[in-house]
C-alpha cells in the first residue's frame, strides 16, 4: 500500500489564480491600512484557496513484479566446434541455476541456432524478438553465451539494463582457414585465368606449423593438383578451364593436429567457360538464293570470327580461264585447309562440289580433322546427288548419308521425328514457332548409314542427319532451301532458331548435349537433370561430402529429358553418376559464414556491450557472480557482472479522499475570520 497527495482543483486555474491575486492584494491592503486581524484573515484565505484547490489523498494497492533476466545460448555451427557445446550447456545451466535462486528474478532461456541459407548467427535478431515479448520495465540484465561471431550486428537492440558476453573456447584454439579473395564467374576458354587465394592462420598457432601450407586444386572432381602456398599471404594460382559450361573448382588445404575444424580448410568454386571467339569456316560453291543465309546468320554474331570462301563463277559458263587465275590475288586455300584449319571451329559447305579448287588432299586433312574433334556442316544442294558430290571423295568416310543421285522437287513440310523431339538441337522447336512451318520445295534423297535422323522431309525421307565421328561432329542437310523460312514463305519457319541449335551442337556447347547430367543448384536443393535419347534412363547416385551414397529415381519431364530434386544435407561438393555419365556440383557458399572465422572473439559485440556498462568475459576463467547495481554505474568488475533492479510493480486498486472536508474548511476559515475580527475589535 501506497499513497500520495493529489490536487483536483473545484474551479479552472485561472479564476483560481485571479482569487489568489485578489486575496493577496486585500491582504496588502489590511497591513497598509494598520489593521491588527490581517494575519487571521489571509490564513482564512489560504485555507479557502487549498479547499479550491481540491487536495486529496490517493492511495494504491501495488504488488511487485519480478526482474527478468534474458539468458541467449548460441546454438549455431561454430559453437559446435572442440568442446564449446559442452562448455555452453554446463555454463547455461549453472548460470541458469544461479539467476534463478536470486530473490524476485525471473529467467528466460533463449536458444539460437544456424539461420537460413548462410545467413551466420543471427543472434542480436533473435534477442531482438525476446524483447519484444517481455516489458522493458522489469529487463534487468542481459546474458550471451557465444563465441562472439555474430553476423546481424546492425540489429542490436537499445537496451535499459546491461548486457554481458561470456565467451566458449579455451586460449589454445587455433584454426587455418582457406580464403577465396576474387574468383571471376567466367573464364575464356583456353585462356588462363588467375584466382587469388590466401591461407590464413588465426588464434594461438602452433610454432610447428611453418611458413607454407600445402593447396590442393582439382576441377570436376578430377585428379588433385599439388601447390605449395605462403601462409598469411595472397597468392596467384593459374587456371585454364578445360570446357565450356560449368566448370567445379575445388581447392583444399589438408586439415592439421589441433585445429578447431577443416570445414574452412576447403572453398568451393563455380566458373563458367565461354568461348572468347568462335572461328567458322564457310566454304559456299554454286551461287543460289539463299546463299547469304550462313553468311548473315553468322555475320550477325559479334563473337564469330568469319572466313568466307566463295566460288562465283556459275559451272554454265566455260570460258577456258584456269581456276587458279580467276582470283586477283591468290586465296590462301592451302593455309587455309593445310596448315591453320585446325584454328577453326566450325566448317560448313554450302551448295559446294568438287571442281579440282579444293584437292582431294585437302578434303582428306579436313576428314582428319573431323576425326580429331573439329565440326562440319553441309547444307546440300542438287550437287550433292551429282557425280561430283563431296560423297565422292574422302569425306565420304565421316558423312552420315549416301545420296541416292535422285533431288525430289516437289513442296513439303519439314517435321521432326519421334527422335528429332528428343534431341536437343530439334526438341521444342515445334513449339517455338507460332503457326504452321512453311513449305521447302527441293530435298536430295539420301540413304542414312550411320548417326541420328532428327528431321524428315518429303514422304518422310531424312532432311536432318547428325552424327559423331571420333572427337568431332558432322551435320547433313539434305536441302539447300532453308533460306525459304527466312523469307517468310508460307508464314515462314524457325530456321534462325533452328540454325543456332545446329552450329551451337556442333561446337560442343554442353546445354545441347544429347546425353548429359547436370544439376542446378539453389540454397541447399538441387534439380538433377538427366538428357537422354532413349526413352528410359537409370537410376542417379548421389554421393554426398560425407561419402555418403543417395539413389534417386528419376522422371521424365518431356521428351528426353528426365529430373528429380535432392536436398543437400550440408555445404560442400557432391558427386552425381548415372551410367557412364558424372558430373559434379558444389552447393552452398565458396566459404560457409558460420566458419569463416572460428576463434572466439568478443571484439565485435564490445562496443554494444560497452555501451550498456557490461562486461566481457572468458568461460574458460570460470563463471562470474552476480551482484546488484544501479542505472548507469559500471556492470563489471573481477570476477562479478551486475544486474540492475527495476522495482517494477502492478496496481491492484485506487482509493481518493479529499484531505479537506467541506465542514472543516467552512469551520476553520469562520473560526479565523472570527478571530481577526474579535482582535480588531478589542483594540
Amino acid at each position: 500500500m501506497s499513497g500520495q497527495i493529489i490536487f483536483d482543483p473545484l474551479l479552472p486555474l485561472i479564476p483560481l489564480a485571479v482569487l489568489a491575486v485578489l486575496s493577496l492584494g486585500g491582504i496588502a491592503l489590511a497591513v497598509w491600512r494598520g489593521l491588527v486581524g490581517w494575519a487571521w484573515r489571509g490564513a482564512a484565505a489560504v485555507v479557502v484557496l487549498a479547499a479550491l484547490a481540491g487536495p486529496s489523498l490517493r492511495q494504491e494497492d501495488r504488488a511487485p513484479l519480478t526482474d527478468i533476466v534474458l539468458l541467449v545460448e548460441d546454438r549455431s555451427a561454430s559453437q559446435r566446434l572442440g568442446d564449446r557445446a559442452a562448455q555452453t550447456a554446463e555454463a547455461a545451466e549453472t548460470l541458469a541455476a544461479r539467476i534463478s535462486a536470486r530473490p524476485n528474478t525471473e529467467l528466460r532461456r533463449i536458444e539460437v541456432g544456424d539461420g537460413e541459407g548462410d545467413s551466420g548467427t543471427l543472434l542480436m535478431t533473435a534477442l531482438t524478438e525476446a524483447l519484444a515479448e517481455e516489458p522493458r520495465a522489469r529487463i534487468a540484465g542481459v546474458v550471451l553465451l557465444s563465441d562472439g561471431r555474430v553476423h546481424d550486428l546492425e540489429q542490436v537492440p537499445g537496451l535499459p539494463a546491461p548486457m554481458h558476453l561470456l565467451l566458449s573456447g579455451t586460449p589454445d584454439d587455433w584454426d587455418r582457414r582457406l580464403v577465396v579473395q576474387n574468383a571471376p564467374a567466367f573464364g575464356i576458354l583456353g585462356e588462363e585465368i588467375l584466382l587469388t587465394l590466401r591461407i590464413e592462420d588465426d588464434g594461438a598457432v602452433p610454432a610447428a606449423m611453418g611458413e607454407f601450407a600445402a593447396l590442393e586444386m582439382s576441377i570436376d572432381g578430377a585428379e588433385p593438383q599439388l601447390l605449395r602456398l605462403p601462409v598469411g599471404q595472397d597468392a596467384q594460382i593459374p587456371v585454364t578451364l578445360p570446357h565450356g559450361g560449368r566448370n567445379v573448382l575445388r581447392f583444399t588445404t589438408p586439415a592439421q593436429d589441433g585445429e578447431l575444424t577443416d570445414r574452412n580448410n576447403s572453398a568451393i568454386v563455380q566458373m563458367n567457360g565461354v568461348r572468347d571467339r568462335l572461328r567458322v569456316l564457310l566454304v559456299s560453291g554454286e551461287p543460289h538464293p539463299g546463299g547469304r543465309t550462313w553468311r548473315n546468320l553468322l555475320k550477325a554474331d559479334s563473337s564469330v570470327d568469319l572466313v568466307h570462301f566463295t566460288i562465283l563463277r556459275p559451272p554454265s559458263k566455260q570460258d577456258g580461264v584456269p581456276v587458279s587465275e580467276l582470283s586477283l590475288i591468290a586465296f590462301p586455300t592451302r593455309e587455309l585447309f593445310m596448315d591453320k584449319i585446325e584454328d577453326f571451329d566450325l566448317i560448313i559447305f554450302d551448295r559446294y562440289k568438287r571442281r579440282g579448287i579444293l584437292p582431294s588432299l585437302y578434303l582428306d586433312n579436313i576428314r582428319a580433322y573431323v576425326e580429331d574433334g573439329g565440326a562440319v556442316l553441309i547444307a546440300a544442294g542438287p550437287d550433292f546427288a551429282s557425280a561430283d558430290s563431296l560423297y565422292r571423295s574422302p569425306l565420304a568416310e565421316v558423312l552420315p548419308g549416301r545420296p541416292t543421285a535422285r533431288v525430289v522437287e516437289e513442296g513439303y513440310r519439314p517435321e521432326v521425328t519421334d527422335l528429332g523431339r528428343r534431341h536437343p538441337v530439334t526438341t521444342g522447336l515445334e513449339e517455338a514457332w507460332d503457326g504452321d512451318w512453311g513449305r521447302w520445295m527441293r530435298q536430295v534423297e539420301l540413304t542414312p548409314e550411320r548417326g541420328q535422323v532428327v528431321m524428315s522431309g518429303a514422304e518422310d525421307r531424312p532432311l536432318l542427319l547428325l552424327d559423331r565421328v571420333g572427337e568431332g561432329r558432322v551435320a547433313l542437310l539434305a536441302s539447300d532451301h532453308a533460306w525459304l523460312w527466312n523469307r517468310g514463305f508460307e508464314g515462314g519457319g524457325p530456321q534462325l532458331e533452328l540454325l543456332r541449335r545446329l552450329a551451337h551442337w556442333m561446337m560442343k556447347e554442353p546445354e545441347l548435349e544429347e546425353e548429359a547430367l547436370t544439376a542446378e543448384a539453389e540454397g541447399q536443393q538441387m534439380v538433377i537433370t538427366r538428357r537422354s535419347l532413349s526413352e528410359q534412363v537409370g537410376d542417379v547416385v548421389v554421393t554426398a561430402p560425407d561419402g555418403s551414397q543417395t539413389t534417386l529415381g528419376l522422371e521424365e519431364v518431356s521428351p528426353g529429358r528426365f529430373e528429380t530434386t535432392y536436398q543437400g544435407p550440408e555445404i560442400g561438393l557432391y558427386r552425381l553418376a548415372s551410367g557412364d555419365l558424372s558430373a559434379v556440383i558444389g552447393l552452398g557458399p565458396a566459404a560457409p559464414r558460420e566458419f569463416e572465422e572460428t576463434i572466439a572473439s568478443g571484439a565485435a559485440l564490445d562496443p554494444a556491450v560497452e555501451a550498456t556498462r557490461g562486461g566481457i568475459r572468458a568461460l574458460s576463467e570460470g563463471l562470474p557472480a552476480f551482484r546488484d547495481v544501479r542505472p548507469g554505474r559500471p556492470a563489471a568488475g573481477r570476477g562479478w557482472l551486475g544486474l540492475t533492479p527495476r522495482d517494477a510493480y502492478e496496481t491492484r486498486a485506487v482509493r481518493q479522499m479529499p484531505l479537506l472536508p467541506p465542514w472543516l474548511v467552512l469551520l476553520v476559515a469562520s473560526g479565523l475570520i472570527l478571530a481577526g475580527w474579535l482582535r480588531e475589535g478589542r483594540r
